[in-house]
């Protein structure tokens, strides 16, 4: 059964459906898959067929806030084509999945609030018909992992995960979003921090952790108490004693209760200096603002608040009700 009959043709016109090598991926790594096309009634010509990769994100906007679907990836994987009569014809594509991609499922479990999908547009006389979407489950990277097992050890517990459009000071990035996973603190630190917010900003070469506690205003507001940011590459986060570096920082902010803020550098061929986890950061004191609010914490947790809030459903109606938004306009991010 193909998914769509595509309607520029009328009755009798091909379909098409999009097929994925797998429906799992990590940030950085290259989806591969088909799409497959049935010839309809007559010849068909297809001038281009185009995947993307889109998101749900919200955007502030003085005291409101609102959300659209953002396209962060786009590629042509066909042009010219054409689909003879009652064929059938498959064409192979290569998707690279942006490192900045936001993470929608941890321990295996779909992430609560997050989606990724791959759509597909199919260009016909020069007029773009945009196709159903394909749920992508985007876990974290190994690095990115580390930090998330370290909240459960420290007995973190998930609140929700979302998108926000906008950029981190401080912090160069690809795209023009973030992800927030929010968390509420264990108990030691109940009453003096309400919640902490996670968000990875990732390249081919380093990880960024960016913590943000007590987050009661918007992105560029002076609401917010304290901000943590920490440099490393993907194998020093492999080494690093996360569990110590983010208890040491909800200490420090606990005590201070003001806006205080520290960033380590770890690695960089100075073992140990600024390194989160050996007890002293080399680094410097940062006073950047982030972002703010939602998200996950390690499988275990993220996987039970998974498990009862999507429930019995099928994750592809996750993601159609997800994307059903304010009319389903897309925004615009560049990468």
């Amino acid at each position: 059964m193909f998914k769509r009959m595509l309607s520029a043709f009328g009755v009798g016109g091909p379909s098409v459906d999009t097929v994925l090598d797998s429906p799992h991926a990590t940030p950085g790594q290259v989806v591969t898959g088909q799409v497959r096309i049935q010839g309809g009634s007559n010849d068909a010509n297809i001038d281009q067929i185009v995947l993307s990769l889109v998101t749900r994100v919200e955007v502030e906007h003085g005291d409101h806030e609102f959300a659209g679907v953002s396209e962060f990836l786009r590629v042509v994987v066909a042009q010219g084509v054409r689909v003879p009569a009652g064929q059938p014809m498959a064409v192979p594509f290569q998707l690279p999945v942006p490192w900045e991609t936001p993470i929608t499922a941890v321990g295996g479990q779909p992430l609560p609030g997050m989606t990724v999908g791959v759509r597909t547009e199919l260009v016909i006389s020069g007029a773009p018909d945009k196709g159903d979407l394909d749920p992508l489950l985007v876990g974290p990277l190994p690095s990115q992992d580390r930090v998330l097992d370290a909240f459960g050890q420290l007995g973190f517990q998930f609140r929700s995960a979302d998108v926000e459009a906008g950029r981190i000071h401080g912090v160069q990035q690809e795209l023009g979003f973030y992800q927030e996973i929010e968390f509420y603190p264990p108990g030691q630190f109940a009453g003096r921090v309400n919640q902490v917010e996670l968000t990875f900003v990732t390249n081919p070469h380093e990880l960024v952790v960016v913590l943000e506690a007590d987050k009661r205003g918007g992105m560029f507001s002076s609401g917010s108490d304290a901000f943590g940011r920490f440099h490393v590459t993907h194998q020093d986060a492999l080494n690093t004693d996360w569990a110590g570096a983010i208890n040491q920082w909800m200490a420090q902010i606990s005590q201070r209760g003001g806006h205080s803020a520290f960033g380590g550098q770890p690695g960089y061929g100075q073992p140990g200096y600024g390194q989160p986890g050996y007890g002293h950061h080399g680094g410097h004191y940062d006073d950047d603002h982030h972002h703010g609010r939602r998200g996950p914490g390690m499988g275990a947790v993220v996987g039970g608040v998974a498990a009862g809030v999507v429930g019995g459903m099928v994750l592809g109606e996750v993601v159609e009700e997800v994307f059903e938004d304010d009319g389903g306009e897309d925004m615009a991010f560049e990468e």
